[in-house]
């Protein structure tokens, strides 16, 4: 059972981590990533509550989304002080760059190959 509960609660962390993910990158490397990666997180997101909501009672069901949501809220805090800490300004506008550039590049080439 404790098993069961902790693959629910990576399930939600991973599927909105993805989601919240969305809000780092620019607007048209974003719209990429709604289009192809967020919406499959919306849905494992559900399919994760889904999961919860059938082996669990409600009560720790709705825990399980509230601590995996506030889990990967702190946890986007946290990294984004200790990356505003080590890095400037630019260097992290070149490396937001590459990913966003790379995130691209990767689905022009997942569409045309």
């Amino acid at each position: 059972m404790i098993l069961k509960y902790f693959s629910f609660l990576i399930g939600i962390i991973w599927s909105y981590s993805i989601i919240k993910t969305q809000s780092v990158f620019s607007k048209k490397a974003g719209l990429i990533f709604k289009i192809f990666i967020s919406k499959v997180s919306w849905l494992t997101l559900i399919a994760a509550g889904y999961f919860g909501y059938k082996n669990f009672p409600i009560q720790y069901t709705v825990l399980g989304i509230i601590l995996g949501i506030m889990t990967v809220h702190i946890g986007f805090h946290l990294l984004k002080k200790i990356l505003i800490s080590k890095f400037s300004d630019n260097h992290l506008q070149l490396i937001k760059s590459f990913f966003e550039y790379t995130l691209i590049i990767w689905v022009i080439y997942y569409i045309f190959f």
